[in-house]
């Protein structure tokens, strides 16, 4: 079992120990009574998800001896209007540049990760809506 321990740090901000044994403030900005020492809870949540894939897609590409110089994930995401204000649909966009990748490649990559690898995507998919783009090069992969 994986934890994670959260403690008050002073004001509206927060202190995660993680099992890994790294530490993550969290804060508020200062509009909303926060000092701004941290990310939002909401953006490591899309942080998570961006790593989870990221780090799913660099897997697979390398053991498919895919030639490529840098990866990168943006994620976005729309959240309810009304309370509880939580995240309803992601937009995942893979970016993945390099002299001759394979679009076939990378799409097989996006898709084990989404169907079978990326446990922070699964989880988020049972409540949410989430699609994606490719890009190679910052040309878009259909």
């Amino acid at each position: 079992m994986r934890q994670a321990l959260v403690r008050w740090a002073g004001g509206i901000a927060f202190e995660a120990q993680l099992g890994s044994g790294h530490t993550i403030v969290m804060d508020a900005s200062r509009e909303v009574g926060g000092e701004d020492r941290g990310p939002r809870p909401g953006e490591l949540l899309l942080a998570a998800l961006g790593g989870c894939t990221g780090m799913d897609i660099v897997s697979i590409l390398q053991k498919m001896r895919v030639d490529f110089d840098r990866v990168e994930v943006t994620v976005e995401a729309e959240a309810r209007e009304e309370y509880p204000k939580y995240y309803d649909r992601f937009r995942v966009i893979y970016r993945v540049f390099g002299g001759d990748v394979p679009a076939d490649k990378v799409k097989r990559a996006v898709q084990l990760s989404e169907e079978r690898y990326c446990s922070v995507g699964a989880l988020f998919s049972h409540g949410a809506e989430i699609t994606h783009r490719i890009e190679i090069n910052g040309e878009p992969v259909e």
